[in-house]
């Protein structure tokens, strides 16, 4: 599922768009974040939630070929979730 909500921001408003991406198994989540990151706009981010242990690898290379940025990455439960921003 796919949720875009403002957050306020130094008086900006940033879109971030989440992807819950939990149960899905490599290379589901790096594809789905993929494609998810082609709809958005420069300088929008994206939450993404994965259980799937193989993503703490595969979302950060991911971005290693994309060139968009990787602002955090925390564990939440069973899962990661990760905060990129579209470059």
């Amino acid at each position: 599922m796919t949720i875009a909500l403002p957050i306020g921001h130094d008086s900006a408003v940033m879109m971030t768009t989440k992807l819950d991406l939990a149960g899905l198994k490599c290379p589901l989540p790096a594809l789905k974040t993929r494609k998810t990151l082609k709809g958005l706009n420069s300088g929008e981010r994206l939450e993404v939630y994965c259980t799937d242990p193989l993503a703490a690898i595969d979302i950060p290379n991911l971005l290693n070929e994309t060139g968009d940025g990787l602002e955090s990455i925390h564990r939440d439960g069973d899962g990661h979730v990760f905060l990129i921003r579209k470059k």
